[in-house]
């Protein structure tokens, strides 16, 4: 019975006619099959000889998740298999191609480095129209599709196996590669098991005209391993359309989103600063992104700190953003323990990523606002100075926070004389 939608992705003009010559092992099950052709690829050959019901399309605006939700929407048909730049074995065809007793996912696992990620490759069709895939704003990079996919859906529609019946066409292993899947393994593996006894933990953003990437941040929040008690995003005024991109997460009972003229980073976050309930809060510039472990490590590090602890803080992991399709991996800035104002003002990145005390960060009134550029820059310096008079500042090596380097943002546009703002601090 012909009830199979195949969709290969990732194919250049030399792999995919080993694919659909493949693809004969269950040619009796296959409805048609649909290749998806990205930017670097304008045209492939006919292979109509070799499957009959081949279609070709591309992938709108680079946008691989809204063009496969688009796709399967027109769809009959009962299962979707997914082959990315993989060739079909002759296991797949003793292989049992059905979902029965609640399964709606099967799953395989990808190794790299010792590392697994689990990948779902053979779904119910329905279950794809229910639950789609997310857009190229709303995830870091586009190999974190599948991942993040697997990630929010239902684990016991999920029936994984070790049967090896395909295999992946060799490719160059490159840093960047490696560092994306690190990443993604984390939706599978987190590094910390979940526990009650941490204390209570929110996120809190500021946006403004951040529309490319505002959607990332929220949902990196939303894709946690262990929920944050409050998600609170505030927009600063913006004159893109961030706030159309922020509302779309307003249907998340936990992520309260709100709106004000514009005043700066400090100003906005003083505007959450009364709706914060939580015992400590996490600041997430609107450009970056989180682990999917991260409420996991931090919740475990906040639960053994002392009382006399005002902020958190640990390493950074930076990416370069050079078009909104492309972002290399460039390393990991280690942090290091910083006890007075002059370790302080000498350090040679922003300290992060900031866990603030919230009772501490209310006292101080929130982030000081001063003269110099109306209050719009080393926010963070003025209040990590200030907040070290109330109690330390704990630098602990962990890595959870991704800072994206890209050519709009607001230190690139902007580059305020540091030995002018040391006349405002205190």
């Amino acid at each position: 019975m012909k009830n199979i939608h195949v969709i290969l992705l990732n194919y250049t003009s030399q792999t995919l006619k080993g694919a659909l010559l493949s693809l004969n092992l269950i040619r009796e099950r296959i409805l048609d099959v649909t290749i998806l052709r990205n930017e670097n690829i304008t045209s492939f050959s006919n292979y109509n000889d070799i499957i009959e019901e081949v279609n070709y399309i591309s992938v709108n605006d680079n946008d691989l998740g809204v063009t496969l939700n688009n796709l399967i929407s027109n769809l009959s048909g009962h299962y979707i298999l997914f082959l990315h730049n993989q060739v079909l074995n002759s296991n797949i065809v003793s292989f049992d191609l059905n979902l029965s007793k609640g399964k709606k996912v099967i799953t395989y696992s990808q190794m790299l480095k010792k590392k697994v990620i689990k990948l779902p490759f053979f779904i119910e069709k329905d279950l794809l129209k229910d639950n789609k895939f997310f857009s190229k704003h709303e995830l870091p990079f586009e190999e974190a599709l599948f991942p993040s996919w697997l990630f929010k859906i239902n684990k016991s529609y999920i029936k994984h196996t070790d049967q090896i019946i395909f295999s992946t066409i060799t490719q160059y292993k490159t840093t960047n590669i490696v560092q994306k899947f690190n990443f993604v393994e984390k939706y599978t593996s987190p590094s910390k098991k979940t526990t009650d006894r941490a204390p209570t933990l929110s996120v809190m953003i500021s946006n403004y005209n951040m529309e490319r990437y505002i959607g990332s941040a929220l949902n990196s929040c939303l894709l946690q391993h262990r929920q944050f008690n409050q998600i609170l995003v505030v927009d600063d005024g913006s004159t893109d359309k961030s706030w159309e991109k922020m509302n779309g997460f307003s249907k998340y009972p936990h992520i309260r989103i709100f709106k004000k003229d514009n005043g700066g980073k400090a100003k906005a976050l003083n505007y959450l600063l009364p709706h914060i309930n939580t015992e400590f809060v996490m600041e997430l510039d609107a450009d970056d992104w989180l682990d999917p472990d991260a409420t996991l490590i931090v919740g475990d590090i906040l639960r053994t700190i002392d009382k006399e602890v005002s902020v958190l803080y640990g390493n950074l992991r930076t990416w370069k953003q050079s078009s909104i399709n492309n972002i290399h991996y460039k390393g990991i800035a280690i942090g290091k323990q910083i006890r007075n104002k002059t370790e302080l003002l000498s350090y040679q990145f922003p300290l992060g990523p900031r866990i603030y005390r919230t009772n501490l960060l209310k006292s101080n009134e929130g982030f000081p606002i001063v003269k110099f550029e109306n209050g719009r820059m080393y926010e963070d310096v003025l209040l990590l100075n200030h907040l070290l008079t109330k109690g330390n500042l704990l630098y602990r090596d962990f890595t959870i926070y991704n800072v994206r380097e890209h050519g709009s943002s607001i230190t690139k546009k902007n580059h305020p004389n540091w030995n002018d703002f040391l006349k405002y601090l205190d």
